[in-house]
């Protein structure tokens, strides 16, 4: 192992000695009480297959034969989960050949950030999470299971059934993915006309041709977002089988795939040869894996606050601190739009997670010895899929780039280090996405111009009051104020500015999209101007300053005088579009280096 990676794995692993132990006390109780259905009174038992067909009932009163929970976040709205409608027949139909019944026990909402960005249902957007993991639990909560198949995809949707899964680990637990949809107008040409339409140069016609030639078809967005940093690290934590992320949906090997997964749930439940559960494959080792994953893919900033929570969820308490140690010595091995060129399509063609996971096993970067839903060790995940003459079969994958563009070795990277920088100082404590930065852009200082709301950015951009140099302060917009939204629409106007030639930066106690990009961005800024946060003093012509080398975020301004201003109000929370149903949410969310999340007390 490198010895960085030994180290912050040893130490992750002594700060949730107790918390891992907890965890693992509770699955072990819950899975020594042996089989659910066998708990259930037969009234019990005979209302939880009333509606199966003759055969399946027959099957389910045989106490020996398994039964496999579907929990899937299917509507047909998002392109990334309208394939998922088709996954319950292909998983009877296989849990059948295998001698199981399969239910489909519950769903789990699924909402679009895509959809929802810079509308007000996108306060809503983070602790959809929160509240997917609390389905999936109520889903799993009938006690009939022997293993359960996750099916979902994007941002919000993989993060939350995770978490609520964890809560059943005593249970062998497999996710389903849909895959990318096929490739549309190139990113390049996106967003070039994006950066049009921002300088009011192209129509809402001409904007909405070239967005529809982009999302055009069933599958996950191509863009390296945090849905496809999802599926990434769902192959780095062995969830998935072994190069499932990113084969496209409605496709001969995308069925098999759906299939083998049922099939694989049977061979390693609790009483066959191959059990593993859960809470086995998700452990110390397994998520220091998938942050590897992260860094080396320059994949989402939603991560900081998703993987996080969904280490609590299992006992492993990580923290932004673990981030930035491994980032400075885990290189950048792949570009994927926005941090380059190319979709996941090409990252795929050119040798995808297969290639991924050899150079991070061979460089010490990641750890083989996890168990996997696929098996004993991570090197599984080296081989690929394919059909061969109609048989799912998998093969090594690629050993090498096959599009160095895209994918490089270890030792010849497109940068040393990962791209993800934690920044501390009289600000805060926030995190900053470096891998598509250029290198004059990690550094900057200017006077800052305050905001309550990308709105109000938009606004003063366009009447033309940010043609100069500034850092936005855009704050009020962490968990506790409104949700954390997403600004992604804050992307398009302050990349042209930067485009101009001005020093140009972002300070904000929300996010940023997992599409983010060239912007220097300090985000996820705690604690938060809602919290008592020093954002809430911040003032319009305040110097401050972000050194991505360093790891500092300061304001030039005298702390006796700072200290002793007053802090500026949050806006009222607004009603209207469900946000008042999430009050609560607000008001119980922990901090965003803590995950950001309603359902945990304090560590």
């Amino acid at each position: 192992m490198h010895p960085v990676t030994a180290e912050v794995t040893e130490r992750i692993a002594e700060r949730s000695r107790a918390t891992r132990a907890d965890y693992l006390a509770r699955m072990e109780s819950a899975r020594s009480a042996g089989t659910g259905r066998a708990k259930l009174s037969c009234a019990n038992w005979a209302h939880a297959f009333a509606a199966e067909s003759d055969g399946t009932k027959t099957m389910m009163r045989d106490p020996a034969a398994p039964n496999l929970a579907i929990v899937s976040a299917y509507n047909d709205m998002l392109s990334a989960h309208q394939p998922l409608e088709r996954f319950p027949a292909i998983i009877k139909q296989a849990a059948r050949e295998a001698g199981a019944a399969a239910q489909y026990a519950g769903g789990a909402p699924a909402m679009c950030d895509g959809v929802t960005q810079g509308r007000p249902g996108m306060e809503l957007s983070l602790f959809s999470r929160d509240v997917i993991a609390m389905a999936t639990a109520v889903a799993l909560t009938h006690d009939a299971f022997d293993a359960a198949l996750m099916l979902g995809v994007c941002d919000k949707i993989v993060p939350g059934l995770t978490m609520g899964a964890l809560s059943f680990g005593h249970l062998p637990v497999i996710f389903v993915p849909a895959g990318p949809m096929t490739s549309g107008v190139s990113n390049h040409e996106k967003a070039r006309v994006r950066a049009l339409y921002a300088q009011g140069q192209a129509t809402r016609e001409e904007l909405l041709d070239s967005e529809m030639a982009s999302y055009h078809g069933p599958g996950t967005c191509t863009f390296y977002g945090t849905a496809n940093s999802n599926q990434m690290m769902m192959e780095m934590a062995g969830l998935h089988l072994p190069g499932a992320a990113f084969v496209h949906p409605n496709t001969p090997l995308r069925d098999a795939l759906t299939a083998a997964a049922a099939k694989r749930a049977v061979e390693i439940r609790d009483g066959a040869n191959a059990y593993a559960p859960m809470a086995q494959v998700v452990g110390v080792k397994s998520v220091v894996n998938m942050l590897a994953g992260l860094l080396a893919t320059g994949g989402s900033t939603n991560h900081t606050l998703h993987l996080i929570a969904m280490g609590r969820a299992a006992g492993v308490l990580l923290t932004w601190e673990d981030f930035d140690d491994l980032s400075r010595v885990t290189p950048l091995i792949a570009r994927v739009y926005p941090n380059g060129a190319e979709d996941v399509n090409a990252f795929h063609a050119a040798g995808g997670m297969a290639f991924v996971v050899r150079q991070l096993l061979d460089a010490g970067l990641a750890h083989d010895d996890v168990l996997t839903v696929a098996g004993q060790g991570l090197r599984r995940y080296q081989a690929e899929p394919f059909l061969d003459g109609g048989k799912l079969v998998w093969r090594e994958g690629a050993a090498r780039s096959l599009n160095r563009d895209i994918l490089r070795p270890v030792d010849d990277p497109f940068h040393t280090e990962g791209g993800l920088r934690l920044l501390k100082g009289p600000l805060g404590r926030a995190v900053m996405k470096t891998s598509s930065m250029k290198p004059d852009h990690l550094v900057v200082e200017a006077p800052a111009a305050v905001f309550e709301s990308q709105d109000d950015l938009q606004a003063a951009y366009h009447r033309g009051e940010l043609d100069r140099d500034f850092v936005a302060v855009v704050r009020f917009q962490g968990p506790q104020a409104n949700g954390m939204p997403e600004l992604h629409n804050l992307t398009p106007p302050l990349g042209v500015l930067l485009d101009k030639g001005f020093k140009v930066a972002l300070v904000t106690d929300g996010r940023m999209s997992g599409a983010s990009g060239k912007v220097p961005a300090a985000i996820h800024v705690t604690p938060e101007a809602a919290d008592g946060g020093p954002l809430a003093r911040v003032r319009d012509g305040d110097v401050i300053r972000l050194d991505a080398h360093n790891g500092t975020l300061e304001i030039k301004v005298d702390t006796h005088e700072f200290m002793g201003r007053e802090r500026a109000k949050a806006p009222p929370s607004v009603p209207g579009y469900g946000r008042e149903l999430f009050g609560l949410m607000r008001r119980a969310a922990g901090t965003a280096d803590t995950g950001a999340c309603s359902l945990f007390e304090a560590a």
